[in-house]
Formats: C-alpha cells, structure tokens, sequence
C-alpha cells in the first residue's frame, strides 16, 4: 500500500492506495523479501504492520513493525476482496494459509484509495496542515478502474468537493517550490486561473506562467482574504512555511477558507492527485459500482473453507 502524501504526514491521515504506483518493482522486491524475513525472525503468527519510508534514490528504510493488526485492515480487505481479519484469526487458531486457499500475494487490477476524514472544521482555531500528528477521526475508500476515478471518490467520500474550474490560490513554501510549476501548468490545462502572493507569484513568472498577483493578509486591501470572502477563489494549494508570519496570516488565511467552505490542499501530492481528478471529473462521469463486482466469483472460494473452518472458533 503506496501513501499518496510523503514522509512527514501521519500515515492516518495520509491518502494511500492499492496497488503501488510510483514505487518501483526493485523496491517493492525489498519490502517484500525484509517483510518476510521479519516475521519469520520474530515469529509472527496472525498479521504484521510494517512500515517504510524510500528515498528520492530508491533507498529502502523500515521505519516500524508491529506485530498486529493496524486500522488500514478493513481497507485492504475490501481492496484486495480477501478478509485479512478472519484468515489472521483461523491461523492464529491453528489452520494453515493453504487450507485457506490464501498462498499468494493479491495485486487488484482495480485501484482503490483509502482517504483520510478530517474535522477541522469542528475545532475553532485549529490549523489545516497536516503533519507527524495525527488528526484524522475517521476514513472513506474509493475504487475504481483508475486511479484519477478512484481518488476522486475518496475526496467526494471524505466531503472534499473538487471544483471543475474557477481560481485556484497557490502558495508554496521554498522547500516545495520546485514543484510549483509542475503544479501550476496542470491546472492552466484545466482551465483555472491562477492568483498567489508575491513569492509564488515571482517564481512562476520567471517559469513564463500566467499568474495575478495579490496581497498576503497583512500586505493591505484588498488581499486574499478578501478574495476567499467574495467568492473569488474556488480551489486553494498551500504548504505552509511555519514561520511566525505563516503561522499568524497563514493560519488566519486557511481557517478562513476553511470557514467559506473552500477546498484546501497542503501537499504537493495532494495537489497533482487531485488535479487527475478533476480531469477525470470534467471528462467523464463516475459510476458507482458494487464492490462486490470487482471481484471474479472464483475469488471466494477460499470464502466456503472459512465457513467450514469458523466452526470451532
């Protein structure tokens, strides 16, 4: 399972998917082979929760393993159309993954996307951002055939309503800003037009990027408190900066948006999943499909040994 946000964020409140998609078949070999031998070494019987962190150059770090179930179980299963809990607990009890016809790892040719429920909403004052803490009370799943699908229904699922067009404010800090760009154009392409603050705006001038500028909170009037306030923005990207200035004007400016009902982002992978969305969304409409029907009717075979195995649970 590939977290769509970096290192950095909680994976509670990271969006994530299966399968993989960025990672590259080298590493995944690694988790792979390191996973194994892991749970051998320490004599795992039931379900393990590993997690890794890889680098810009494909290091493999293991970061955590724990000897449990974790909360993405019941994503998986349903992801995967096996349920993990049930085997975890018949093996646990003494049957063998053979005897449950469950020897082989399960790669869907479908993607589905676990997003985060945030309630920031609910607690007056509290920052947007996400971080190493986690502040997500609850998680939505999309799936479908592709991953732009997918992820738009996790954000529709988790109450984030994309905009299919209108202004979008971006403002990226200098840790991001090499991802600006990269950002910008892929929303040019939708038809968005683009505003931001002096800093974003100088950065994307020099890329040759059609940007109008306006003023940061303290700047004067009008500024993008402004805009948010008349209805002018419909969609925002912000990396916060976490200086004393971010976290008084920045902080004012997100709860704000946040107030007006206005999509935030504050993630660079964030922002490029959901620009795939929103092309998926003004190209094509969702279906909604039955989970049930992802899945061959050969893939619950391994459903009749559990009926007869659970009996003496």
């Amino acid at each position: 399972m590939e977290h769509i946000e970096q290192a950095g964020i909680h994976s509670g409140d990271s969006a994530c998917m299966i399968p993989t998609k960025t990672v590259s078949s080298s590493c995944l070999d690694t988790i792979r082979s390191w996973t194994t031998k892991l749970a051998k070494r320490i004599n795992v019987c039931g379900l393990m929760n590993c997690q890794y962190a890889i680098t810009a150059s494909g290091e493999v770090f293991l970061l955590e393993a724990n000897p449990r179930a974790s909360r993405t179980i019941p994503f998986v299963s349903k992801a995967i159309g096996h349920p993990l809990a049930k085997y975890a607990s018949l093996v646990m009890s003494g049957k063998s993954l053979h005897e449950l016809c469950f020897t082989k790892e399960v790669i869907p040719q479908h993607v589905s996307i676990k997003e985060a429920v945030l309630p920031f909403e609910k607690f007056q004052g509290c920052d947007v951002l996400l971080g190493p803490e986690m502040r997500s009370t609850g998680e939505v799943m999309g799936i479908d055939s592709a991953f732009a699908n997918a992820f738009a229904k996790a954000q529709i699922a988790a109450g984030q309503k994309l905009p299919l067009s209108g202004t979008l404010f971006l403002s990226l800090n200098d840790l991001t800003k090499p991802q600006l760009a990269t950002i910008a154009r892929a929303f040019l392409e939708l038809g968005f037009r683009i505003v931001s603050t002096s800093g974003t705006a100088h950065v994307l001038e020099l890329e040759g990027i059609p940007v109008e500028r306006v003023l940061k909170m303290h700047e004067g009037r009008p500024h993008a408190g402004d805009m948010i306030a008349n209805g002018q923005i419909q969609l925002m990207v912000i990396t916060s900066s976490g200086d004393t200035l971010d976290q008084k004007d920045g902080r004012k400016l997100r709860r704000m948006a946040l107030a007006y009902k206005i999509p935030i982002i504050t993630t660079v992978a964030g922002a490029l999943a959901s620009a795939e969305a929103i092309q998926s969304l003004k190209c094509s409409t969702l279906k909604m499909i039955a989970l049930q029907d992802f899945f061959d009717v050969k893939e619950t075979r391994s459903n009749k040994n559990l009926q007869s195995a659970s009996s003496f649970l």
